[in-house]
């Protein structure tokens, strides 16, 4: 997680989630449902036995799209644009979720290493999670409005909540065993 949340920019999303199998794989948090992809499931060992447990799911920026405009992704997010950043090619789409922010000391690191306190400080907003999405300069987006993301679920990321590593790390596999 450390390394997820400190490369890139914006930072990765993260927000503890159940991983459950009604209906297909699928991830649960903030009162949506993403499918996990049997391709997913299958590139990462150990994830399988995560099934009826939380872990912590990270989503980048770049993951997302406007559903709009979107020519991708297995999943879908309906959200309300808080702020959004025109920077010329994309559009920086920030947004709250109804979940807290994932307190772990590999974010509280990565924050630490990246010098950015404003964002570690705006991620707390009421018992809500400040994400980005990063969306195609095609959107029409506009702040406070409705938007509904498309997210390419073929690039979920899964951490183990207690160890923080990536799901199908060898030390996380040899944890869920213990």
């Amino acid at each position: 997680m450390f390394v997820a949340g400190f490369i890139g920019s914006p930072a990765m999303n993260f927000v503890t989630a159940g991983l459950v199998r009604d209906g297909g794989a699928a991830v649960i948090f903030a009162g949506g449902r993403l499918p996990v992809p049997a391709g997913v499931l299958d590139a990462r060992p150990g994830l399988a036995g995560y099934f009826g447990r939380d872990v912590i799911l990270g989503i980048r920026p770049s993951d997302f799209e406007d559903a709009a405009v979107a020519g991708r992704g297995q999943g879908a997010m309906a959200v309300t644009a808080g702020v959004t950043e025109e920077l010329g090619s994309e559009i920086n789409v920030i947004f709250t979720i109804d979940a807290p922010h994932v307190e772990h000391a590999s974010i509280a690191e990565a924050a630490e290493a990246g010098q950015d306190q404003d964002e570690a400080a705006a991620a707390l907003i009421g018992g809500k999670s400040l994400w980005t999405a990063r969306v195609s300069k095609e959107s029409r987006v506009k702040p406070g409005a409705p938007l509904e993301l498309a997210v390419d679920t073929r690039y979920l990321q899964f951490f183990d909540p207690a160890s923080g590593l990536s799901i199908g790390h060898p030390q996380a596999t040899a944890a869920l065993a213990d």
